[in-house]
């Protein structure tokens, strides 16, 4: 006998994941029980996973299991009430070092779910995260070069960002991966009217990130200035992104299962918009100051598919999802640099 949607968990793929982990947190805080289904693959998030069952020993359930184990995704989607698709291979570079397998977490695992809740017996809803390379490397919008960082000469566009109209354009294996699940996703909800929305993310960041120089790149430049080492820039690092601190990333999705049936079958922008868009030059400059020390910069070569300027227009999804004005980007570091400052201080004191 299935189990009243009250008492079902909600699963979340890639939940041991920075901003899975953080759902999950929040999800468990409000009441619902999580299934955390995640392969564990990306180092660091075993610690996410082992601080969500210490705080929440009895409401977080977790699965160490890769999309590809498609008996036990069943048996997890069986058991839902509601499903955040965060699971992905998430660096541009590790796509272009092995594409197959960035098909195969990416477009295969996805399709593979989307298969799983068609078969359902229920209308399970599915919130997936996308992201913003699915617009391409924006190389035709006419940019300038101000103090801030690269800006569209086109005014309406700098003062409100990119929007949901903008054509889609995948670049590297990476963006054709996530952008071809991000449209299955959507055809879905239209095909075999699945309740389903995409939320094409900028750049997230917040407590719980371990970033790299591959991915999350605005913990892995707060982890290099606190351990004193130097920062890679690919470019001349006076690209402009919209970032958006990860609690703000958490209510929109929450927000998005709540408003399933009235937003089934869109996608999203999901960032800071233009009051938290910030080039890296500007931002190290900041994390600087909070660390109180320079921070050394080296440069290389741009890398593929890399955009000089990217900042989301949020608006559709801040009037559709009834999201308050985000965190400010200057407080939001802040608060990132000061746990990644404290956990360090606890991992020296576990070592000790």
């Amino acid at each position: 006998m299935t189990a009243p949607d009250s008492d079902r968990p909600v699963l979340i793929t890639g939940g041991a994941g920075f901003i899975g982990a953080n759902l999950a947190d929040r999800l468990a805080a409000e009441g619902h029980r999580v299934i955390v289904y995640d392969s564990l693959a990306r180092p660091g998030v075993e610690d996410n996973l082992f601080w969500l069952t210490r705080r929440h020993p009895e409401a977080v359930q977790p699965v160490i299991a890769a999309l590809a184990d498609r008996p036990m995704l069943r048996d997890c989607v069986n058991a839902s009430k509601a499903v955040f698709h965060l699971a992905a291979q998430v660096a541009v570079t590790t796509s272009l070092d092995d594409p197959r397998q960035d098909f195969e977490v990416n477009l295969l695992g996805t399709v593979d779910l989307l298969e799983l809740l068609r078969a359902h017996a229920d209308d399970v809803p599915l919130v997936f995260a996308s992201t913003n390379k699915v617009y391409g490397d924006l190389a035709d919008v006419d940019l300038e070069l101000t103090k801030e960082g690269y800006r569209p000469v086109d005014s309406s566009l700098a003062s409100a960002g990119v929007d949901e109209r903008r054509p889609l354009d995948f670049h590297t294996p990476y963006g054709c991966s996530k952008g071809a699940a991000d449209q299955y996703v959507l055809d879905y909800a239209r095909s075999f009217a699945l309740p389903a929305a995409v939320l094409r993310m900028s750049c997230i960041y917040g407590p719980l990130q371990r970033g790299t120089e591959d991915q999350g790149w605005v913990a892995h430049f707060a982890l290099r200035a606190l351990a004193g080492d130097p920062i890679m820039l690919y470019g001349d690092g006076h690209q402009v992104r919209d970032i958006l601190e990860v609690s703000d990333a958490v209510a929109a999705y929450i927000a998005a299962w709540q408003r399933i049936d009235r937003i089934s079958g869109r996608a999203f922008n999901l960032g800071g918009g233009p009051d938290n868009a910030v080039s890296l030059r500007r931002l190290i400059a900041h994390i600087e100051a909070l660390v109180g020390h320079p921070v050394p910069v080296r440069e290389a070569e741009w890398r593929a598919g890399d955009q000089r300027y990217f900042v989301a227009d949020a608006l559709a999804a801040r009037t559709a999802l009834e999201l308050p004005a985000p965190t400010g980007w200057r407080q939001g570091v802040a608060n990132l640099v000061h746990w990644l400052a404290a956990a360090r201080e606890t991992l020296r004191e576990e070592a000790a």
